[in-house]
């Protein structure tokens, strides 16, 4: 399968963000879409190899750009300063996001009634926060995500379907946070699931991630396992 491949520059207000497309260049008809919402590191490398991953399933994706102008942070504390300003200002995070999802929504291959979006990470808290802001969308997807809610949130329900793929040891996110997850989604009407992986850590999804003392560590059977849920939970929500 021939995949075209473009970064799109998008706006979500003053602010200029970037973005990178990609889809079957021979497809016929509007494909289903994901939108991929990236770790605290930034649209990288790793995100953009989700996205032909997505692709070669028949999928368009769209690993959109959270901090503006492309920028990626390279150790912790460059990473802690991109996602702060965000984390700290929770509505800021979901009109950036939304911004991203109205973009992918527009791009002529895409079919504007069959999108869900995934994130790992930072970009799991940003894809829940597109849940809870009420956004139109089939599903989502939060890998070793962060979990804590917004202070105040969209006093509305939760349409899109959740799946949460989460380390139990993640210390990031502890058990306790899980269950405080399962009662948001209950209360907002979601229609929810979780599946955990013993053993398992924060980041396990990245094979880069080795530092046992910050709690990141990869897992491949944990990856693994998780992106089959992913593909199955695909091809409910949009088929």
């Amino acid at each position: 399968m021939p995949i075209d491949s473009r970064l799109i520059e998008y706006r979500d207000g003053e602010n200029r963000c970037e973005g990178f497309f990609v889809a079957d260049a021979q497809a016929d008809r509007p494909l289903p879409a994901v939108l991929i919402a990236h770790t605290w590191a930034g649209r990288n490398a790793f995100v953009e190899a989700k996205a032909r991953q997505l692709a070669g399933q028949g999928y368009a994706a769209f690993a959109l750009d959270m901090y503006g102008d492309g920028r990626t942070g390279s150790t912790p504390e460059e990473c802690a300063q991109l996602m702060s300003p965000l984390m700290e200002n929770r509505s800021r995070l979901q009109a950036r996001i939304k911004a991203g999802l109205d973009c992918l929504r527009a791009q002529a291959e895409v079919d504007a009634h069959k999108i869900a979006a995934m994130g790992f990470c930072f970009g799991g808290l940003c894809v829940l926060d597109l849940a809870r802001s009420g956004a139109d969308l089939q599903g989502i997807v939060s890998f070793h995500g962060l979990l804590t809610p917004p202070e105040t949130s969209a006093d509305v329900p939760i349409t899109a379907k959740i799946l949460v793929l989460h380390g139990h040891d993640d210390p990031m996110a502890p058990p306790e946070q899980i269950i405080a997850l399962g009662r948001e989604l209950t209360d907002r009407g979601a229609d929810w699931q979780m599946h955990l992986f013993g053993h398992t850590a924060h980041a396990f999804t990245n094979p880069d991630a080795n530092d046992p003392g910050l709690g990141t560590v990869y897992h491949p059977a944990a990856d693994r396992r998780s992106w089959r849920y992913l593909m199955d939970f695909l091809d409910e929500v949009l088929e």
